[in-house]
């Protein structure tokens, strides 16, 4: 019932695929935005900032149509090559604890509309109008969504198959991350690919919930004026859901608007309160957080009846924390809008939340256990939404590596 396809992906040629793939531009600050920009003529960063040198910013439709311009730029300079025959494209990363392996695809737009691709996250109707407007106008997807699958034993023997050929590039950045990419362009494993997918009654979006809704509504906007073509179709990375990786997301403090011992106090009504015999706290079991302060680690664990098992999204770790703490007792009603709190992946480690407490930035640190897969997929079967920064999901796709036009030229 998924329907996914091969498609012709126009990439960065071999010699210079290490130099064009750029992380998602968000995760630059100002300075090393610039200082890439500066030395790195080939940087998918080039297209995506093409008004870099301008006095003034251009914005909007404008902006678009710049990087429009410089992506053409770039095929015309031989940095981007088209692929001759329609592929899937294996994709695989490698850090130094986890190993991430799927499938590069075009995923139909009817299957996201029809549910069939299931969502955890809202998404803002502002931003979904703005990435619509910025696809309409530069014609392709250059950072796949990144999709999970139930693992398949025919999907896994046509990825065996393409990893005993040669990588059609291979690198490793300065984060010390590998990449590997191979074409699978045969019609017979296409044919498998294509059928095992199309046997699955639904997947799971894992991480970007604004690029796959964006998708959609293009698609629906042109398809009312009686155009068809790609755009009914988005870039995904299909990736067995046993091999996400989803950290937590930790909660910082600034303002506890009390004395600590009130504070301490109030938690007791819905938490038994622990002191911590050991060194850095690291969550490792579902409805124990930890708690950093006055220097010092602390396990608060959920009491009976302070949050409703049967619900998923009531008894996941991150809502038991918003309800019973920031909520109830912190008047912390809106986590996105309040200033008093900032969020902290849980790739950083528990020993940036005592960094940062300790900084006296922060009153109070929390660190929270990664949500599972199956958690995850629980909420979105239940058509439910996460709280805010609930996950951090691992891989984090490169742009630029693979793109996908959305327009026939």
């Amino acid at each position: 019932m998924i329907k996914v396809a091969p498609f012709r992906a126009v990439r960065p040629k071999r010699d210079v695929v290490s130099l064009v793939a750029s992380r998602s531009y968000v995760s630059y600050s100002d300075e090393q935005l610039c200082e890439k920009l500066e030395n790195n003529p080939y940087t998918f960063l080039h297209v995506i900032h093409p008004d870099t040198d301008a006095a003034v910013k251009s914005e909007g439709r404008e902006k678009y149509d710049l990087v429009r311009q410089k992506f053409e730029q770039f095929e015309r300079e031989g940095i981007f090559i088209k692929d001759d025959e329609a592929s899937f494209y294996l994709y695989q990363q490698r850090t130094h604890s986890h190993v991430f392996t799927g499938i590069i695809a075009a995923v139909s737009v009817k299957d996201y509309l029809d549910g069939r691709i299931l969502v955890h996250e809202h998404t803002l109707t502002q931003r979904e109008e703005m990435f619509k407007e910025y696809l309409n106008t530069t014609g392709f997807n250059a950072e796949p969504v990144l999709l999970m699958y139930p693992e398949n034993g025919d999907v896994n023997t046509i990825i065996g198959k393409a990893m005993d050929t040669r990588p059609e590039f291979e690198f490793t950045t300065t984060d010390r991350v590998s990449h590997y990419l191979w074409k699978i362009d045969s019609a017979e494993d296409c044919a498998v690919i294509s059928s095992a997918f199309g046997q699955m009654e639904k997947i799971y979006i894992a991480d970007g919930h604004h690029r796959s809704a964006s998708s959609a509504l293009l698609a629906q906007h042109l398809t009312e004026e009686g155009k068809s073509g790609a755009f009914d179709h988005f870039m995904a990375y299909l990736i067995p859901e046993n091999s996400i990786h989803i950290h937590g997301f930790h909660r910082l403090v600034k303002d506890l608007g009390m004395p600590h011992d009130e504070f301490l106090k109030k938690l007791e009504d819905n938490f038994i309160v622990s002191e911590w015999e050991g060194d850095t706290y690291h969550p490792d079991r579902l409805h124990e957080i930890g708690m950093y302060i006055d220097g010092s680690w602390k396990t608060l664990t959920a009491k009976p009846g302070s949050f409703s098992p049967e619900d998923p999204v009531a008894s996941l770790d991150a809502e038991i924390l918003s309800r019973n703490v920031l909520d109830h007792i912190l008047h912390i009603k809106d986590l996105r809008a309040d200033p008093r709190v900032d969020f902290l992946p849980g790739d950083k480690g528990c020993e940036a939340i005592e960094k940062a407490v300790n900084s006296n930035q922060y009153e109070v640190g929390f660190a929270l256990y990664a949500v599972s897969a199956e958690q995850l997929k629980d909420v979105a079967n239940a058509s439910l939404i996460m709280p805010p920064k609930s996950t951090y999901i691992e891989p984090k796709l490169r742009s630029g590596l693979t793109i996908y036009e959305l327009f026939e030229r």
